[in-house]
């Protein structure tokens, strides 16, 4: 007998099994990929990025800048419009204005049902002219020498038609001032930028690539999927066409990640469909090997933060090995995935701790991590050295301790209190510009919030509670100790 609700849950539960497919996944990426690298031939002299995370997917390593984008799709959505001063992007505009302004193009996409992103429809759209106006107002000049190129510096917003309502365009439009201050009164340095930003769209419907107009700097924000009616020509070529594949890959790619899937690419896509599980697999447990990962991060180096004349540095932990310095003290604040990494012993000065997941997590890094962090980074700057400070990401908790670290042992000017002072001027003010700072030189940190309001809790108790002495936590493993400390022989 027929059963309709229960062959309409048979046929949601297909559908859904089919969008999770791995196979299905990674060759409609495959078809993207194509997409994106005909914009780069049609635009070779400017510089093409990812959005992380999603846009890592569609964006080849070897024509992409190593300078991604932090655009959130979140700071976008609707009633939730943002600029945040935690994720600001500033370190594109170097990037934007070389060569004259030649712009950018930012590689993104988005599931079904949409051309574009709320990161590339909005949240790009405001950066833009959040930006243009920020500008204007630290350079005052900008209108007059547009002026005499005939026209004045646009602060304008722009959104894609079809994609914003008129109505949401001007809720956005009627709060672009509010944000434009804050930025222009932030300790953020602006370059003086030869044109204003101008946003521009291209997805692979778009009936011709859009021509840059002369006076503005380009940012042209590529879709790289396509939308794809459902039936047969969403199931051609052996794969069902998966729009935004790339979005939400822990829900689907089994371990497997951007940088794996690229370094694999072409073993990958020649893998069947029954064996494709089995070796991504392998992939995956090869890469989680620790030997592996250390010697494949082992290029890059702890980021030093320039207003404080690089005395302070932050960096994950796998961007310890191959990069330790004489001259520098760590705090290296490991969890589960590196806990076994291996500290040098003898002459350097390093300061381990083991922090434990979750909420506890967050419990230990306010009475047991940072007291003693913030001990040890006060011995060793005075005894000379510079501190870094590095945790499992380098984005959260060395970016909690390091910002800790600046609030008590940094003036406002950057410089170095005195022997044995400490920075009295404790607001949140104060400690909103350290993160500033820290994020102009690093700008993948992205503390959570609850290890922001941990740090505050920390600088703005009595001076009585900061001075209390650690409360030692229990490590997860009982083989291994919390901690371990040494100092240079």
């Amino acid at each position: 007998m027929f059963n309709a609700h229960r062959e309409q849950n048979e046929a949601l539960a297909f559908l859904r099994k089919e969008s999770l497919d791995v196979f299905n996944r990674i060759h409609s990426i495959a078809q993207d990929i194509l997409f994106v690298n005909q914009v780069h031939a049609a635009y070779p002299d400017i510089p093409i990025l990812p959005n992380l995370r999603c846009g890592a997917w569609y964006t080849d390593p070897a024509i992409a800048t190593d300078c991604p984008a932090y655009f959130k799709s979140t700071d976008g959505h609707f009633s939730n419009w943002s600029f945040n001063l935690r994720r600001p992007n500033l370190h594109l505009l170097p990037l934007v204005a070389a060569n004259d302004g030649a712009g950018m193009v930012i590689v993104d996409s988005t599931r079904a049902g949409k051309r574009l992103p709320d990161a590339l429809s909005k949240t790009v759209p405001i950066w833009c002219a959040v930006v243009n106006r920020a500008i204007l107002r630290r350079f005052p000049s900008k209108n007059a020498a547009s002026a005499g190129l005939g026209n004045e510096w646009d602060t304008a917003l722009y959104t894609p038609p079809g994609a914003v309502s008129a109505q949401e365009h001007a809720q956005i439009a009627a709060r672009i001032d509010k944000w434009a201050d804050a930025l222009a009164a932030s300790s953020y340095s602006l370059p003086d930028l030869p044109h204003p930003l101008r946003p521009m769209w291209l997805t692979p419907a778009s009936g011709a690539l859009p021509v840059p107009p002369p006076g503005y700097i380009p940012v042209i924000c590529v879709s790289a999927s396509r939308v794809a009616a459902d039936g047969a020509q969403r199931r051609e070529g052996g794969f069902a066409y998966i729009q935004g594949s790339g979005d939400d890959h822990e829900l689907w790619g089994e371990g497997l990640t951007p940088t794996l899937f690229w370094r694999h690419r072409q073993t990958l896509l020649e893998a069947d469909r029954a064996e494709l599980p089995g070796m991504v697999a392998r992939l995956v447990a090869h890469d989680a090997d620790a030997v592996v990962r250390l010697q494949d991060s082992s290029k890059r180096a702890p980021t030093p933060i320039t207003r404080v004349r690089s005395r302070i540095l932050v960096g994950a932990v796998s961007d310890l090995p191959g990069n330790w310095q004489q001259d520098t003290a760590y705090i290296v604040v490991t969890g589960l995935a590196t806990r076994d990494v291996v500290i040098p012993t003898g002459s350097l000065a390093v300061l381990q701790i083991e922090a434990w997941a979750g909420k506890k997590g967050q419990f230990q890094f306010l009475q047991d991590i940072l007291p003693r962090a913030i001990d040890f980074a006060r011995a060793q700057l005075k005894a000379g050295r510079r501190v870094c400070a590095a945790c499992d990401t380098g984005t959260d908790f060395s970016v909690g301790v390091a910002l800790a670290a600046m609030q008590l042992f940094f003036d406002d000017e950057g410089e170095l209190c005195e022997t044995d002072a400490t920075n009295t001027n404790l607001n949140k003010d104060s400690i909103r510009t350290r993160l500033e700072w820290i994020i102009a030189s690093h700008p993948a940190a992205n503390p959570s919030r609850t290890t922001l309001k941990r740090v505050n809790e920390y600088l703005l108790s009595a001076r009585e509670l900061r001075a209390r002495p650690a409360r030692p936590f229990p490590s997860q493993n009982s083989a291994n100790p919390p901690s371990t400390s040494q100092s240079p022989t």
